[in-house]
């Protein structure tokens, strides 16, 4: 009886600090992988001090670096792509970072989206969606950029 008192004690502890030590995981720099596998981008993906998740553009890979997005509307309009804030208001749920949003430059359009590492590859799972739930959308991989 000790020893499953004990077991549960150790499970009470343990389980909280893997379930959320995988936000503290997505938290990192990872690149962007467009539809042929290239690399497009550089994002850094933090924790805000209020709590939430954000993730900024830090450098463009592929095309004019300089470039704008003229697509995109409010104070995104006409602004340097590099240095932009496209994943906002995201919040740690379990093992994954949910109800936030992510921008695409290339289109200005704004989709619901959800983060997640896949375990067993260590890629981060990017969803992009129309609704919340998540039904109508498409899946991003992004690979880890050395956040060792």
């Amino acid at each position: 009886m000790k020893n499953l008192a004990k077991l549960l004690l150790v499970s009470m502890i343990l389980v909280p600090t893997l379930i959320f030590a995988q936000p503290a995981k997505i938290a990192a720099k990872w690149y962007s992988i467009d539809e042929d596998g290239n690399k497009k981008s550089l994002v850094s993906i933090y924790k805000t001090t209020s709590g939430t998740y954000e993730g900024v553009i830090e450098k463009l890979l592929t095309g004019d670096t300089k470039r704008k997005c003229v697509n995109c509307t409010g104070d995104d309009k006409d602004k340097p792509i590099e240095g932009m804030k496209i994943l906002k208001n995201f919040k740690a749920d379990g093992e994954k970072l949910t109800g936030g949003t992510i921008l695409d430059p290339a289109n200005g359009k704004i989709y619901h989206c959800t983060i997640q590492i896949d375990k067993k590859t260590g890629m981060l799972k990017v969803r992009g969606s129309l609704d919340k739930t998540g039904i109508i959308g498409r899946n991003q991989t992004w690979e880890p950029a050395g956040n060792k």
